[in-house]
């Protein structure tokens, strides 16, 4: 039987994944990936101990995550596609450079 504990091993996982995807990551594309990982990690974990503790405000809290994550993409992918079409590329240390 898979019980709370499995659910929180796999978002600690997931979790930990992201987090490493975060800091070695150049490009901002792959950058905007691993931080999705990690939020959908966290959402594994608020679920499942909100099905756990028989309440709502675990998963009530999730969807909201859910929804801050989507605007969170659209704005970056718009950022990101002006800084491509200025830059060229999305490397961090292209961006970094600055020019004076």
């Amino acid at each position: 039987m898979i019980g709370v504990e499995h659910y929180l091993i796999l978002s600690g996982l997931l979790f930990s994944i992201g987090f490493i995807g975060v800091l070695r990551r150049k490009n901002l594309l792959m950058l905007f990936f691993a931080t999705e990982v990690m939020l959908n990690a966290v959402n594994i974990a608020f679920a499942a101990i909100s099905n756990y503790y028989g309440d709502l405000s675990g998963q009530m809290f999730a969807f909201f995550v859910i929804a801050v994550a989507a605007s969170e993409v659209t704005v970056g992918l718009g950022l990101l596609i002006v800084l491509y079409k200025k830059y060229g590329s999305l490397d961090l240390q292209v961006i970094a450079n600055m020019k004076g």
